[in-house]
């Protein structure tokens, strides 16, 4: 049997609990604050609860399912575990000093996974005894429900324990997208455009509520707008910031004034009760809707090419990642195959001459793209 252990029993904790006890594995789990571990077991049943009324699942698997799962006292508890996920608070000294103190308990075939969506994972491991058990399982939120886990290896991650991880996972359900330890994996990376161009075209004195109209009329589920009320305004520039500051304070992660304005009035979407749009809806597509549409979209397909040219993975995982990891309708090179390289390349050279100067160079076109 393998044992499957979760640091951290916030949503993101949770829902990687329920993944693996779910697909049939022994789970045990902690936190350390003790009102998380005693009202654990009430929040996972009532995050099952939904499916079980709607009939998507009998409550002989409800039971099943939370009977898998082991809420224990403190990380000394989690010896027998095989592989240890850490949902811990985003900071990088805390997920270290966790690490460390996991190595002294658990087995030295053990493997350590963080669920960082934006740390290194190299400088996480980095002062361990075994650096090569590290890596990442980036869930998305609601784990549960998303299909996609990038799976992040540093330098120094063996085979065996990419491997391990990798089979657990998929057996747990999941799309697992090998990426290597770059600023914002795949998708955190690729989706910035999704809102950065919009921002563009807010401060350029366009309504938010259109935006995301032609968006939906494009086929995506949410707007950029949307979208960021959903997952906070807070939480979207801190992963803008943090790819500003990671790669050269290049101007296609420019994080807008008026995100930042937003941050600063304590609007911040649907967990503040006011956001861009939240508590209102999108307006229907404007008449230039397509327009609109495409350059966002140019912009996201030249991302991922820069992502292309630097990392050399696979185009189908990367379109799978923002498919998977974002609901998009299509994925980047799907995209670029339905406009051609012309329409790309036109889009980004008219969105240079006409950017203003904090944004020169935002629309450089990618080698793929020039070419």
């Amino acid at each position: 049997m393998t044992t499957i252990a979760v640091v951290g029993l916030g949503a993101m904790g949770l829902g990687i609990a329920q993944v693996y006890a779910a697909a049939g594995m022994t789970v045990v789990a902690t936190d350390a604050n003790p009102t998380m571990r005693s009202l654990a077991g009430d929040r996972l049943a009532e995050a099952l609860a939904p499916r079980v009324a709607a009939g998507k699942l009998t409550p002989e698997a409800r039971d099943d399912t939370l009977g898998r799962i082991a809420i224990l006292p403190d990380a000394a508890s989690l010896a027998a575990a095989d592989l240890v996920i850490e949902a811990i608070i985003e900071d990088a000294s805390a997920k270290t000093a966790l690490f460390a103190q996991l190595e002294g308990i658990v087995a030295a075939s053990a493997i350590l996974a963080t669920n960082t969506s934006s740390l290194s994972v190299a400088r996480l491991a980095k002062g361990l005894r075994h650096p090569e058990r590290v890596l990442g399982l980036h869930f998305f939120n609601p784990a549960p429900a998303m299909r996609l886990v990038e799976l992040v290896a540093h330098d120094g991650t063996s085979g065996v324990a990419l491997d391990r991880a990798r089979v657990l996972t998929v057996a747990a359900g999941k799309t697992v997208i090998p990426c290597p330890d770059r600023p914002g994996f795949i998708v955190n990376r690729c989706a910035r455009p999704f809102y950065g161009e919009a921002l563009a075209m807010l401060e350029e004195g366009r309504a938010a509520a259109e935006i995301d109209g032609a968006m939906l009329a494009a086929g995506y589920r949410l707007g950029p707008f949307a979208l960021i009320d959903l997952i906070g305004a807070d939480v979207n520039l801190a992963a803008t910031q943090g790819l500003y500051d990671a790669l050269g304070h290049h101007p296609r992660y420019f994080p807008f004034t008026m995100l930042k304005r937003r941050v600063a009035s304590g609007h911040l979407g649907r967990k503040s009760g006011l956001g861009f749009l939240y508590p209102d809806d999108a307006a229907p597509a404007p008449d230039d809707a397509d327009d609109i549409a495409l350059r966002i979209e140019a912009t996201l397909v030249n991302e991922a090419a820069w992502v292309l040219h630097e990392q050399n993975l696979p185009r189908k995982d990367i379109d799978t990642a923002l498919r998977l990891g974002l609901n998009f309708p299509r994925g980047p090179f799907e995209i670029l195959d339905v406009y051609g390289k012309d329409d790309i390349r036109g889009t980004l050279a008219n969105l240079a001459r006409n950017a203003p100067a904090h944004l020169a160079g935002r629309y450089d076109p990618a080698p793929a793209i020039a070419d």
